[in-house]
């Protein structure tokens, strides 16, 4: 066991070449096609985002009636944000304030606000364009948006198979280990004080990770309408719990809140190096932590959740599109936004957290939201631990479908269940390994996926500028899209 875990453990020379390709991947290429596709999507769409109103309304009101689909509109919304609502709100954040500096809140809550445009747009085609399966499922997503919807067939069949391929690899990470490596952690860092040797601590973390598996397994083998039962009752009670947590600890960081808001906002643009250089400074690295961990968590230009949007009951595109748009207000522009301002208040209120990053006491971004939670007598390490558990294995059963998703497109039903028995591996190994090597691969394989998934959505923007100007701009988003769906044999 030591062997293996020499081989994945940060500066092992596998962990080094990881660094180094995600580095590359996440260069400035990256970063201008995602703000360039946000940028432009909310041009080409009219500044979707002022239907906000709407969409809020939509998300939670009655399914609709004498529609086509599988799951209603707040479950596949719900299925969405137990995929996105997790550690990238509460780990990821604080990655991004640790190695970006405060800069890099401001640049992950551009992303919300610009990725609004994109989550409507990817969904829109993915119900647009979405197919039935052997059983009358439905299917969709950008593989299906890149096959059926682009002139030039063979290109777009090319990149649909790309996209699927890249969707089912980074469910391995960002949907299984790197959830349940941050699900162990929290577990094996309360009782860690128990145990007087690694062996111990290891046979721990294998026994979280058997019970983890069977857990997750129990709910992803029953298919989207068992996901979609469990995350519509999760979702909501989880965001509550830690969202009330923040604005606690904020409440009572009262008097640094402004300069918190008035530090993020600066370094944003300036680079200055902030808590006497405890936290990364330069405009480059906020910049590219902010829009990694901003993708991270709300995944507006990874084309997953129109995966699972496109099962939703729905009388036409626009309407499912508005909901799904939701999803990134609720989890970047509003949670995310929380979080940040919770941790530099936090670090203002409390230089000793400062100068323990200085002195090399914290070194984890984790050990820093662990750290801001403390600040709540009894109460706040425990409302971060259920936090974290619970947004993990939501996290993993949003991501499994995801997975689905692509195994059913590249391989068929007969892929599904191998899938999900590797599925619930990789979740296993989560537990056991990770650390920096497991975010890193994740970064990879989102960077991956929404390469062809941003052409998808440039490649389609008329497409979507005229349906949104039909239902959207001239008020037609009762009416029915009567289209006929196609039948995708999937045996």
């Amino acid at each position: 066991m030591d062997a293996i875990a020499a081989i994945f453990a940060s500066g092992s020379p596998l962990a080094q070449a990881v660094d180094a390709v995600d580095s590359f991947v996440w260069g400035w290429a990256m970063i201008v096609l995602l703000l360039g596709t946000h940028v432009f999507m909310t041009i080409r769409t009219k500044f979707i985002q002022r239907k906000l109103g709407t969409a809020i309304k939509l998300s939670i009101s009655h399914a609709d009636t004498g529609a086509q689909g599988d799951v209603s509109q707040f479950g596949a919304l719900t299925t969405a944000l137990a995929a996105t609502i997790g550690t990238g709100n509460i780990v990821g954040v604080a990655t991004g304030l640790f190695f970006g500096g405060p800069g890099a809140i401001f640049w992950m809550w551009i992303t919300g606000v610009f990725g609004i445009a994109t989550k409507y747009s990817e969904t829109y085609i993915s119900v647009k364009y979405r197919v039935k399966d052997h059983n009358g499922e439905m299917l969709g997503g950008a593989m299906y948006a890149l096959e059926r919807g682009f002139k030039h067939k063979g290109l777009g069949k090319v990149l649909g198979v790309l996209f699927a391929v890249f969707a089912f690899i980074a469910s391995f990470g960002i949907g299984a280990s790197v959830q349940s490596n941050a699900l162990s952690g929290v577990i094996t860092s309360y009782i860690e004080p128990l145990f007087a040797s690694p062996d111990q601590m290891l046979a721990t973390s294998i026994m979280i990770g058997i019970v983890l598996m069977i857990l997750v397994g129990i709910v992803i083998m029953g298919g989207i309408k068992s996901i979609t039962r469990v995350t519509t009752k999760l979702v909501p009670l989880m965001a509550v719990l830690y969202v009330a947590g923040c604005l606690v600890i904020i409440g009572m960081n009262g008097q640094y809140v402004g300069e918190a808001i008035g530090m993020i906002v600066t370094c944003a643009f300036t680079g200055e190096a902030a808590f006497g250089g405890a936290v990364g400074s330069t405009v480059a690295l906020a910049l590219q932590y902010g829009f990694k961990r901003g993708l991270f968590s709300n995944e507006s230009g990874l084309g997953s959740a129109p995966l699972v949007a496109a099962n939703a009951t729905t009388k036409n595109p626009a309407r499912q599109a508005l909901v799904s748009m939701t999803g990134t207000f609720w989890d970047t522009v509003i949670v995310c936004a929380i979080t940040g301002i919770m941790l530099v208040s936090t670090m203002l209120a409390n230089p000793e957290i400062q100068a323990g990053i200085l002195s090399g006491e914290i070194t984890a971004a984790a050990q820093l939201t662990t750290t801001a939670f403390s600040e709540i007598p009894v109460l706040g390490p425990i409302v971060l631990s259920v936090g974290m558990i619970l947004f993990s294995y939501s996290t993993m059963l949003g991501w499994a479908q995801y997975g689905n998703r692509a195994v059913a497109y590249l391989f068929g039903k007969k892929g599904i269940r191998p899938y999900q028995v590797v599925f619930l591996l990789f979740v296993f190994w989560g537990c056991i390994g990770g650390g920096d090597l497991v975010w890193n691969l994740s970064d990879i394989s989102n960077a991956l996926m929404a390469v062809p998934n941003c052409i998808a959505v440039l490649g389609l923007s008329a497409v979507i500028a005229k349906g949104t100007q039909h239902y959207v701009y001239d008020k037609n988003l009762d009416e029915v899209d009567d289209t006929p769906i196609p039948q995708f044999d999937t045996k």
